[in-house]
């Protein structure tokens, strides 16, 4: 049974995994288009065309939106997602040419793998070549590869993050699915008991830790409800 965002129809997920590298990227792509809106909060967020789904602006649909690693590096990977939808016909008609429209965000993991590898268009090139509809495969995969979370005692106290997917049916009808990537300071817990799921470590923290805007978590919500950009 397929629990995940890929049970909405008409999206397709795909992952690029550096395990050795540690970092990756993850493309949801909605080759027909599929209208979309943002929230962008944070003190350092790093983000590629998401200004364009603002109410106001012109543009209201999205051919695919791309979640990297690899801190801004990773934005480049976005190049290769939308050459994969130029390729294949899809994107806004411009009249002169379509242009596919590929929103992107990143996280910051180049203090866990290599920080000299990081997603590139290849990348987004290639998590599309591996996009379908079957459930979304979680855990340190695609961009959470080198996410990260329990950072309150310092990186190197820092517990494996990861991407999660899940979808729910909602009581009056429709579904509205989830896929997160999360890179959080904070530990993890489960909301229906409180349990720790994940917990900091036992060494001691750096000085003057934490340090300001260490959270980063990465969302696409997604639903088979018609919905206008502003709602």
């Amino acid at each position: 049974m397929n629990n995940t965002i890929t049970c909405i129809p008409g999206l397709l997920v795909g992952h690029y995994t550096d395990r050795d590298a540690r970092t990756g990227c993850t493309v949801i792509l909605t080759p027909q288009g599929a209208t979309a809106a943002v929230d962008v909060r944070g003190a350092a967020p790093g983000t590629r065309e998401t200004d364009l789904l603002r109410p106001e602006n012109l543009v209201s649909q999205v051919h695919g939106i791309l979640l990297a690693g690899g801190s801004a590096f990773g934005l480049a990977a976005a190049d290769g997602v939308m050459l994969w939808l130029h390729e294949r016909g899809y994107g806004f008609d411009a009249g002169v040419a379509r242009v596919p429209i590929v929103p992107a965000a990143i996280l910051f993991d180049l203090d866990v793998g290599r920080p000299d590898i990081w997603p590139d268009p290849e990348a987004g090139y290639r998590a599309c070549g591996a996009a379908s509809s079957d459930p979304v495969p979680q855990g340190g995969v695609g961009a959470g590869t080198g996410a990260t979370v329990a950072k309150l005692r310092g990186p190197a106290n820092a517990r494996p993050g990861g991407l999660g997917s899940i979808t729910l049916e909602l009581p009056g009808g429709g579904l509205v699915a989830a896929l997160v990537v999360v890179n959080a300071l904070g530990e993890i817990f489960d909301p229906a008991t409180g349990r720790t799921v994940v917990a900091a470590g036992d060494g001691p923290a750096p000085p003057h830790w934490p340090l300001p805007g260490q959270n980063t978590t990465l969302g696409v919500i997604a639903t088979d409800l018609a919905l206008t950009k502003v709602q």
